[in-house]
């Protein structure tokens, strides 16, 4: 069978079994969060925080409960590595200097997960598990709130009201992705990953010294990691690593898991919105996009370019030879069309074309499908200028699920699609300009301007994958880098929340003959259009000066 061939086949049981998944996981995050009943252990913890989850919120008090949610997690995550050579179960190693340790906690409270520290060599039991995975979940479980706060602003009219921050959190966390997560360990210790709390221990002679290796609760935090669209890895290596990633089936789940819920929750809105033909148009959009990037991404990487790449059957440097090229495209096309992180191929060695996709992937703003949440609130916000502007064609107020998309809505909308931009742009230019940060590229040229621009677009989209040729464990990058995660998080949730306290304020327009129907076809590729076009005007030109330059003077 020929690597190709292979690459079809993962790609048609990957479909095959996000089709399986799609409908009974959308219902019940439907049914979640429509619930008005809570659970024992959900009752335990409103009480241990105070929370009242019947009470409704506004958009105000809404975001004050995501804001303070996540500074305080921030604070919490930084206390918690400065003190960690003071903490049992550290394997030893020192504290985290207060530059990382901000890096780290902004990262993981931000669904980043961007890692400028070697795992294997940095962190402890207790700060891996107690710290970082605890974040996997409840990062992933804000994000999933806004989403759905988002979905009730369509849904609901006239009052204003979004739901109760702390039962959407509490309720995304214990009833979604812990059941999920602890179903995709025991596949992932199944698959031959590893779960221990094993010290550091030698495994063999290499290069003429000891090889050692420090165990850990490996696949659990590798279920969460992929789940929740984190990607944060226990080994440097991330996915590319045996004990996190042995061999192509977990490979496949791994891919799996990281589009499980994104494209779900196009099921869990068109069911809360009650159309679930809206659902389809957003799935439809998102399906088309991500198919249309892992098989230009594939065609890149298999191309014969040379004899090295004819040899080899395609671009294989960086990438592990038990996934080959259809497997680690497949993996780098999903990881950075969410906003996961995780990687299992190094995406600096990818031809100049193939890390250009993996790039604009993340510029798209991570909405196909997405990380969880994030993916369908952006979705939706580009699916409210699509109809803004097939208003401005044909001379109508637009209107989007019976709302009227007016200047506040729109405004909210556009500040919301520019504030990424600016900030990847923005610290791309000054670090370009400054001497100091210039040193810590591996390259020169083009490939060096890419691997400063991936980085920001990384942190500032909260992807978290890296472009595996930048030293980014400086004071500069560190601190920078986690300035943009943490405004690339927050500041678009604030005009997320706001729009949708505005649409759940309006009164629902009817239906007419001259609205624009958006469960057609016809609105799925005016929508793919715009997101492509907005795309393309906001970032051809830094991408002309890297990725493409690069894949054109190959």
């Amino acid at each position: 069978m020929s690597s190709q061939i292979a690459g079809v086949l993962q790609l048609t049981v990957l479909i095959a079994a996000l089709g399986l998944a799609y409908r009974p996981l959308g219902d019940y995050m439907a049914k979640v969060y429509s619930s008005e009943k809570h659970y024992k252990p959900e009752k335990w913890i409103y009480k241990a925080i105070g929370a009242n989850p019947a009470a409704e919120m506004r958009w105000p008090a809404y975001l004050r409960g995501v804001l303070a949610f996540s500074a305080v997690s921030v604070l919490f995550l930084y206390l918690m590595q400065r003190v960690q050579g003071s903490l049992p179960g550290s394997l030893g190693f020192s504290s985290i200097d207060p530059d990382q340790a901000f890096n780290t906690a902004a990262s993981f409270v931000a669904n980043t997960n961007w890692q400028s520290y070697y795992g294997e060599q940095a962190m402890g039991h207790v700060v891996q598990t107690g710290g970082l995975a605890v974040q996997n979940f409840v990062s992933a479980a804000v994000g999933m709130a806004v989403a759905v706060a988002l979905v009730r602003g369509f849904a609901r009219s006239r009052s204003g009201e979004l739901g109760n921050f702390w039962a959407d959190l509490v309720r995304g966390t214990v009833r979604i992705l812990l059941p999920i997560s602890v179903i995709g360990a025991i596949v992932l210790v199944a698959c031959g990953a590893i779960q221990n709390f094993s010290g550091i221990h030698q495994v063999g002679q290499f290069m003429g010294g000891t090889q050692e290796w420090n165990g850990g609760a490996v696949a659990s935090q590798e279920a969460i990691k992929e789940l929740g669209t984190n990607g944060g890895g226990y080994f440097n290596a991330n996915s590319a690593h045996p004990f996190e990633n042995p061999n192509p089936l977990s490979n496949l789940f791994e891919i799996f898991l990281i589009l499980l819920i994104p494209f779900a929750l196009t099921r869990t809105f068109g069911r809360m919105v009650g159309s679930l033909k809206q659902g389809y148009a957003i799935l439809g959009t998102m399906a088309v996009i991500w198919v249309g990037f892992v098989a230009l991404m594939m065609w890149t990487e298999f191309a014969h370019r040379g004899p090295a790449f004819e040899i080899a059957g395609g671009a294989m440097e960086g990438k592990e030879t038990r996934f080959g090229i259809a497997g680690s495209s497949l993996f780098a096309v999903s990881t950075t069309l969410t906003s996961t992180g995780a990687v299992n191929s190094f995406h600096s060695s990818y031809t100049g074309f193939g890390g250009g996709i993996t790039m604009l992937g993340m510029q798209l703003g991570e909405i196909a499908p997405g990380g969880v949440g994030s993916g369908l609130y952006g979705m939706l916000i580009m699916a409210i200028i699509a109809v803004f502007i097939a208003g401005l064609m044909v001379g109508r107020t637009p209107e989007y699920l019976g709302k009227k998309i007016g200047t506040r809505q729109i405004k909210f909308a556009a500040c919301y699609i520019l504030v990424t931009p600016a900030l990847v742009l923005g610290f791309t230019a000054v670090a370009m300009a400054l001497p100091t940060p210039g040193n810590s590229m591996t390259n020169t040229g083009a490939h060096g301007f890419s691997e400063i621009l991936y980085a920001y677009t990384s942190g500032a989209n909260n992807n978290g994958s890296a472009f595996a040729g930048l030293n980014a464990d400086t004071q500069w990058f560190n601190t920078t880098i986690g300035i943009a995660m943490l405004l690339g998080r927050f500041l678009p949730i604030v005009f997320v929340l706001a729009l949708a306290g505005s649409l759940a304020e309006q009164k629902p327009v009817p239906e007419t003959a001259g609205t624009l129907r958006t469960d057609k076809p016809l609105y799925v590729g005016l929508l793919v259009g715009t997101i492509l076009i907005i795309t393309g005007l906001t970032y051809f030109p830094a991408l002309a000066l890297g990725p493409l330059a690069e894949g054109l003077a190959s």
